[in-house]
């Protein structure tokens, strides 16, 4: 299992760094799975009360240091919850300490560029709730994107008005809400709140 785990992880975060999440596993073992891109989440930390199992998703479209840093921060919950159940808030004092001190032995040049690396550590002095959430940090991070022919627009870079479609669904982009959009989808007119960084194609 250990080395079904190095296998997998060894395609989305640097070499470097593979070792490191490695031990991480082992030492705190938890199912891990790589999924398609999700408009609302980038990663998700969850505990299943039925079986007992510590489950992490991280979206696969990701770039190598966005999946990184989206990685132990999803490994900063599960260890809060380990220690503390739910006696502590998702994103507080003491989910930044573990993040922070997980993050503590990749914050270098061997591991990201120097581009993203300060302010890499800038944010990691009062990490928020999501590295999108720090305008910074994100933009350069989008700049190591894979991006898909056809589909290299950020949905910020659209205007309200605009159509696009995403995951086989067409919308319309309304109105921007901080770091998400308002959009509709035009087949039942139901309307979402979609990330401003979600990748999207442009109809019109």
């Amino acid at each position: 299992m250990t080395e079904k785990f190095r296998e997998l992880i060894r395609k989305y975060v640097p070499e470097k760094s593979v070792n490191y999440c490695v031990d991480i596993w082992v030492s705190y073992p938890f199912s891990f799975k790589v999924t398609r891109q999700r408009t609302s989440k980038i990663g998700d930390y969850r505990y299943n009360q039925k079986t007992g199992n510590h489950e992490i998703t991280v979206n696969g479209n990701l770039n190598i240091y966005a999946f990184l840093i989206t990685f132990f921060h999803e490994v900063a919950h599960l260890l809060q919850y380990r220690k503390y159940q739910n006696n502590r808030p998702p994103h507080g004092i003491a989910w930044k300490n573990i993040f922070q001190e997980l993050m503590g032995p990749v914050l270098n040049e061997d591991i990201f560029p120097p581009d993203i690396l300060e302010p890499l550590k800038k944010h990691m002095k009062n990490p928020k709730a999501s590295s999108q959430s720090d305008p910074v940090l994100s933009k350069l991070l989008r700049q190591y994107d894979r991006h898909i022919p056809g589909e290299n627009f950020y949905l910020e870079e659209l205007s309200e008005g605009a159509t696009f479609s995403l995951d086989g669904r067409v919308y319309t982009k309304i109105k921007k809400r901080r770091t998400r959009s308002l959009c509709r989808e035009s087949k039942t007119g139901r309307k979402f709140l979609i990330s401003e960084i979600a990748q999207v194609k442009k109809l019109q």
